[in-house]
C-alpha cells in the first residue's frame, strides 16, 4: 500500500508539470506496466483531479484544470520557493496581497515537514525588507538562500567566492548577520574579516559557500536595521536612474497601486509626486502603467524617450 500511494504521487507530480505524457513515458518513469498505469490514473481521478487521456498514437495523459483546486504535490525547492514568494507579498504595503498572503504563508508553514520547516523558519527570522521590496527577480537557488539564513541564525563564519561588479573574484570570510530582500535582489549583509567592516553581498553572485562551524558573538551594526544598512548602501554606489514624475490621480489610490515600489508624495488638485531609483527604465515604465492615470515625467529624460519608443510599438501591436 505505502509503494502505490507514493507510486500515485509520484504520477501526480509528473502531471503537474502541465505537459502532455504519453503512456509509454508514464509507465517508464514510474517502473510499472501500462495496466497499473491506468489503475493509478483511475485512482487519481477518484481522488478528484481531472486527468484528460488522448487515445491513439500521438494520444497520452495530461491533467487538466479543474473546477475545484486540489491539494499540489511539492518537492523541497518548489515549497521553499514558494514560501519565499508568500514572505515577499505578505510584506507588502496596500496592494491587496499582503492579507492572503499571511493565510497562505501561515497555512504552508503548518504542513510542512520538519526538516523543511527548519529551514522557513529561519529563512522567515533572518530576512528582512523595505517597504518597497517586489518580490526579488534574481536569479537565487531557494535552497542557497535558506542554507544562508540558517547560518545567520546560528551566527557561524561563512566562507564564499564572490563576484563583484567588475567581474573580479574574491574569496570572503565573513560574521553573516541578516538577508535582505531589496528592489528585486536578495542580499547578505555580513561582517567582511578581511575588510575589516560591515559589508554587503548580492547573493546571485555568491557561489561556493561553506561553512567552518566557528560561531562569532554578534556585532553591533551600524545603522537601525539591515534593511536600511542596505539601502544606504547601494543608494551611495547605484549608477541607475532617479525617476520622478507627477499622476493624475490621489496619492491614497498610487499609494495602493504602487506605493510599494516608489516614495509617494500628495499634490493639490488630487496630484501626485512620485519618486523611485531604478537601474533600468524598463521597471518604471511598467510602475506607471500600472498606477492607471494619466502621468506626466519629470527627469530622466531618457525615460521620456524611452516611453515613446513603447508607445509606438505598442501602438504598432494594436
Amino acid at each position: 500500500m505505502a509503494d502505490t500511494s507514493a507510486r500515485t504521487l509520484r504520477l501526480l507530480s509528473l502531471l503537474q508539470t502541465h505537459r502532455s505524457w504519453s503512456g509509454t513515458e508514464l509507465a517508464e518513469r514510474l517502473r510499472v506496466s501500462a495496466r497499473t498505469l491506468r489503475r493509478d490514473i483511475d485512482r487519481l481521478r477518484e481522488l478528484g483531479y481531472p486527468v484528460d487521456a488522448r487515445p491513439g498514437v500521438d494520444g497520452g495523459y495530461q491533467l487538466a484544470a479543474g473546477a475545484a483546486m486540489p491539494p499540489l504535490v511539492l518537492d523541497d525547492d518548489e515549497a521553499v520557493a514558494i514560501t519565499v514568494c508568500l514572505q515577499a507579498g505578505s510584506q507588502g504595503a496596500g496592494d491587496g496581497l499582503a492579507e492572503p498572503s499571511v493565510r497562505a504563508l501561515g497555512k504552508l508553514v503548518t504542513v510542512l515537514p520538519a526538516r523543511l520547516r527548519r529551514r522557513v523558519d529561519a529563512l522567515r527570522a533572518m530576512t528582512e525588507s523595505t517597504a518597497w521590496t517586489a518580490v526579488p527577480l534574481s536569479d537565487v537557488d531557494p535552497a542557497v538562500l535558506t542554507d544562508l539564513a540558517l547560518t545567520c541564525r546560528r551566527e557561524e563564519r561563512l566562507t564564499f567566492t564572490y563576484t563583484a561588479a567588475d567581474g573580479r573574484i574574491s574569496t570572503r570570510e565573513v560574521e553573516p548577520h541578516r538577508l535582505v530582500s531589496l528592489g528585486r535582489r536578495w542580499y547578505l549583509v555580513a561582517y567582511d574579516l578581511t575588510r575589516h567592516d560591515w559589508r554587503t553581498f548580492r547573493v546571485d553572485r555568491l557561489t561556493a559557500s561553506t561553512t567552518s562551524g566557528t560561531r562569532f558573538r554578534p556585532r553591533p551594526l551600524p545603522a537601525p536595521d539591515a534593511a536600511t544598512f542596505v539601502h544606504n548602501a547601494i543608494g551611495a554606489r547605484r549608477s541607475g536612474y532617479t525617476v520622478t514624475a507627477e499622476i493624475e490621480a490621489p496619492a491614497t489610490d498610487i499609494h495602493t497601486r504602487i506605493g510599494r515600489w516608489c516614495t509617494v508624495t500628495a499634490l493639490p488638485a488630487d496630484r501626485t509626486h512620485i519618486e523611485m531609483t531604478a537601474d533600468t527604465l524598463d521597471w518604471p515604465i511598467l510602475l506607471l502603467g500600472r498606477a492607471e492615470a494619466e502621468f506626466q515625467v519629470l527627469s530622466p529624460p531618457e525615460l521620456v524617450t524611452q516611453l515613446r519608443e513603447w508607445g509606438t510599438r505598442f501602438a504598432r501591436a494594436t
